[in-house]
């Protein structure tokens, strides 16, 4: 099976966690395209109804040719599932995201979320974060100091994220800086308060003591992967 039909498999095996009368929160990516495609079609076939947030633009839009009922997180008093992609995991489920540039909104979602489902190829599984380069957002005034202070931080190299015409722009008017650390985020929740001390810093693409499942698609198929909560 090739990685596209291991994405759609993931991402159809996600919708298990959403029901009628169920607020979700809908992500943004590859993988989790396929959940909403999904979710649109039970809208039409099965009669599933539900209320979606969307975490970007895009998301927003193909939401809307799906058929699927959107609204403002702020109308809503919380969100029962939010079922995202992710470009890393390690083996606490901590999370790297922001491939897409969309960390921000993601997170905002995520927070307000009281399960987080998470659907992924296995080849984002590693042991220790950080391979995948860390998405950082930033305000576009004085950039290049925020750069400086970020590559200071981590001790690494970084730079501004490109789009089609110069710096890409995030949905919320930002940046997104990329920093290089490779896989040596052991202390995830460090790093990222370290990070959001630097003034131009808006938010960070490590998501901690969020994600509750994974749907992970491999060779052998779909596993469903469960954080173990200690009380």
């Amino acid at each position: 099976m090739d990685v596209e039909a291991l994405k759609a498999e993931a991402g159809i095996a996600a919708c298990r966690y959403v029901t009628s009368g169920m607020k979700v929160g809908l992500g943004t990516g590859s993988t989790v395209k396929y959940t909403i495609l999904e979710l649109g079609r039970r809208v039409r076939d099965e009669g599933l109804e539900i209320v979606g947030v969307p975490t970007s633009l895009a998301t927003e839009q193909l939401a809307k040719e799906q058929g699927i009922k959107l609204c403002e997180l702020d109308e809503l008093d919380g969100l029962d599932v939010v079922i995202d992609g992710t470009d890393e995991f390690d083996p606490e489920f901590q999370l790297i995201k922001g491939g897409g540039a969309a960390l921000l909104r993601e997170k905002v979602v995520a927070q307000s979320s009281a399960k987080m489902v998470v659907v992924a190829d296995d080849r984002k599984k590693v042991d220790c974060l950080g391979a995948f380069p860390l998405p950082i957002e930033v305000t576009p005034f004085s950039y290049g100091t925020t750069l400086q202070a970020i590559q200071e931080t981590l001790g690494c190299e970084a730079s501004i994220r490109q789009g089609e015409n110069g710096h890409l722009v995030t949905d919320n008017g930002n940046f997104i800086i990329d920093a290089q650390t490779g896989a040596t985020i052991s202390n995830p929740a460090q790093t990222e308060g370290e990070l959001l001390h630097i003034a131009g810093v808006v938010q960070v693409g490590l998501f901690t003591n969020m994600c509750d499942v994974v749907i992970l698609a491999g060779v052998d198929g779909v596993s469903v992967l469960e954080k173990e909560h200690t009380s």
